[in-house]
């Protein structure tokens, strides 16, 4: 069963410039090819990231049983936990109302395929 996912954050001022480099340049480098493998190993699909100013907007398709296990399963791998080192650091809370500064999912109220 497929579920979309939409997930929406606030970066840094400071931290843009590197937040667009980490994903447009570093990690496509070796060192970081098992963030990519465990996303895909995670039952992700069609992940993309867009950005307008500050604002941060995330979209993936999962496709596995077990969401909760999935995301556990990707907390504790090693690669993605460095990758989350050099990424969170950029984010701050969204809204006050956030419970996190990083990634807020959204509510989806419409999907057409």
């Amino acid at each position: 069963m497929k579920k979309i996912f939409g997930q929406i954050g606030r970066l840094k001022q400071e931290k843009i410039e590197e937040y667009k480099y980490l994903h447009k340049v570093a990690v496509h480098d070796e060192k970081w090819a098992g963030v990519l493998s465990t996303i895909h190993d995670c039952n992700m699909r069609n992940y993309s990231i867009f950005i307008e100013g500050d604002v941060v907007f995330g979209y993936f398709e999962y496709v596995g049983d077990d969401y909760e296990a999935d995301m556990e399963k990707m907390a504790q791998d090693p690669v993605t936990q460095e990758w989350w080192k050099l990424t969170r650091p950029c984010f701050t809370k969204y809204s006050e109302a956030s419970r996190e500064a990083f990634y807020s999912d959204m509510e989806n109220i419409f999907s057409f395929e």
